[in-house]
């Protein structure tokens, strides 16, 4: 039996690819931003947490702006896409922030330790979370994907 095609449909999940190109776009801004910074270009960086603009929030809300354009914003699914999008931004600014914040700190404790006494020289990840600014770069990221997506595609 054959399926009826609503114009709706697509061969591909559009959301998907929203939330796939802020992720992408984000992560390519922090590697473009780190080279100029360091002066050589450091691959790591597109893998990496932390820094400007936040990956997590472009992807979340590029995809929560993608269900809002498709199943219309006043839709139960673009309300938990949304409410999603709110906890993703908020433990990027808070906890991982803090996270951060403290392994930078554990950190210093070692260094000195160290100069002291023979200890392990394993540093913690110190680039954890988001200030506000790199959160909402990366809510304007995907929200601006998200528009150019359903725009071109």
């Amino acid at each position: 039996m054959m399926a009826v095609m609503s114009s709706r449909s697509t061969s591909f999940n559009i959301t998907i690819v929203a939330g796939l190109m802020a992720w992408t776009l984000a992560q390519a801004i922090k590697l473009t931003r780190g080279g100029i910074r360091q002066r050589r270009l450091d691959f790591r960086l597109l893998f990496s947490t932390g820094g400007m603009p936040s990956a997590h929030t472009a992807m979340v809300c590029a995809m929560a702006t993608s269900i809002g354009l498709r199943e219309g914003f006043h839709s139960s699914i673009f309300a938990l896409a949304l409410a999603f999008a709110a906890v993703v931004m908020f433990d990027a600014q808070s906890v991982r922030h803090a996270a951060g914040q403290q392994a930078r700190l554990l950190n210093q404790i070692v260094d000195e330790l160290f100069r002291e006494h023979k200890l392990s020289e394993h540093k913690l990840a110190e680039l954890l979370g988001h200030t506000r600014l790199e959160v909402f770069a990366g809510l304007l990221t995907g929200v601006l994907v998200a528009l150019a997506v359903h725009h071109w595609l």
